[in-house]
């Protein structure tokens, strides 16, 4: 079993959980400032409606959808010995991807910047499942 694949896993999950961190510090700063009630943003809607700042809560949401697929490639191919260099490549690709995705909407959140960016990283995707698609009906 090689391990390569498995590093932007890891690399992509201690990402999450720093943008996690930044979130819950920015949520209670402005919670603190603003003196909201705790219980008056006990729904989703009553956030989004009491606090300005969601970018950091937002893209953390973010990182927690479509990299699930990211997750399971990067497991799946290091079980099945399939992370070839070129597939390792492109995962540490998809991770710059994922970490410029959440630079944008953390900072000056430009829409279309970052959906650009966002396609990039699922195009990317779709490259890693179908090297390894490819990978697998050879093998078989």
């Amino acid at each position: 079993m090689s391990a390569d694949a498995y590093w932007p896993m890891v690399a992509l999950v201690a990402w999450t959980a720093g943008v996690g961190y930044l979130a819950v510090k920015r949520r209670i700063a402005e919670i603190r400032t603003k003196q909201i009630p705790l219980q008056s943003i006990a729904r989703p809607r009553d956030i989004a409606s009491a606090l300005n700042d969601t970018q950091a809560t937002d893209n953390f949401n973010n990182l927690l959808q479509v990299p699930v697929l990211f997750y399971v490639w990067c497991l799946s191919i290091t079980q099945l010995n399939g992370d070839h260099w070129l597939a390792v490549i492109f995962a540490w690709v998809y991770v710059g991807a994922r970490i410029w995705h959440s630079v944008i909407q953390i900072t000056h959140n430009q829409v279309l910047q970052r959906f650009k960016v966002w396609m990039l990283g699922n195009m990317i995707l779709l490259v890693l499942w179908g090297i390894s698609t490819v990978q697998l009906l050879y093998a078989s």
